[in-house]
């Protein structure tokens, strides 16, 4: 049997965390332009609530929802029953927590940052602060998505397979008030897999009648009788 592991939706997110390199180093070259305008503390707070309150309140109420792309995403209702259970490990009070502890954890990366920023001043595009707060704001706000979801990605898939069993799907009416979906719906987005294309085979076969011989007739052929030719 596939393992729930296997999906590619998992491993398509899960490696969205290689953005997240780059994305502190945006923010990092946006902190580097200009003089500070404000106190620090205040820049701090701008640029950190810009960045971690978006995504960790949608975590919290309604996460990301994995089976998209920023651009496109797969109408719920041709989900799969495994596909069902994996959304619902996505909405326990586990993933509400680590939500939370990743979104402390990088408030507290951002000091460091805000201070380191100055190395970067060399290759920052302009001097104009504001346009730096921006795109620093912009970048941890990156960084907060491209690690949000891989880490949530990844407590999903080092669960047992036991659990994954014993877990409910989804229901499908719930999906879309319950999940954030940024991209355009649409039927497919990655080629099926091989359940999946086992799954709609079958469906067909069930949906589409056969064809009937002309043959063969509910009316039972008739048959000369002698007697009555007689």
């Amino acid at each position: 049997m596939r393992s729930f592991r296997s999906d590619p939706f998992l491993w398509i997110h899960l490696a969205g965390l290689a953005a997240f390199p780059i994305l502190l180093g945006l923010c990092l070259v946006g902190l580097a332009m200009g003089a500070p305008l404000l106190p620090v503390w205040l820049e701090l707070f701008l640029v950190g609530a810009a960045g971690i309150v978006p995504v960790l309140g949608m975590q919290l109420f309604r996460p990301f929802y994995i089976f998209s792309t920023l651009v496109v995403a797969m109408k719920p209702e041709l989900l799969t029953p495994e596909r069902q259970r994996i959304l619902s490990l996505f909405k326990t009070p586990a993933h509400q927590m680590l939500s939370i502890l990743v979104a402390i954890f990088l408030a507290l990366a951002l000091w460091p940052i805000y201070w380191w920023s100055p190395i970067a001043a060399s290759v920052a595009p302009s001097d104009w602060r504001p346009a730096g707060l921006v795109l620093a704001a912009l970048a941890f706000l990156g960084c907060n998505l491209f690690l949000q979801v891989p880490v949530s990605v990844a407590r999903v898939m080092l669960g047992g397979d036991a659990k994954f069993a014993g877990t409910s799907p989804y229901p499908l009416e719930k999906i879309r008030q319950d999940f954030t979906s940024l991209g355009l719906q649409v039927n497919q987005i990655l080629p099926a897999l091989e359940a999946e294309s086992e799954m709609v085979t079958a469906t067909s076969a069930v949906a589409t009648p056969q064809p009937v011989s002309p043959l063969a007739t509910d009316e039972p052929a008739s048959s000369s009788n002698p007697t009555e030719s007689a």
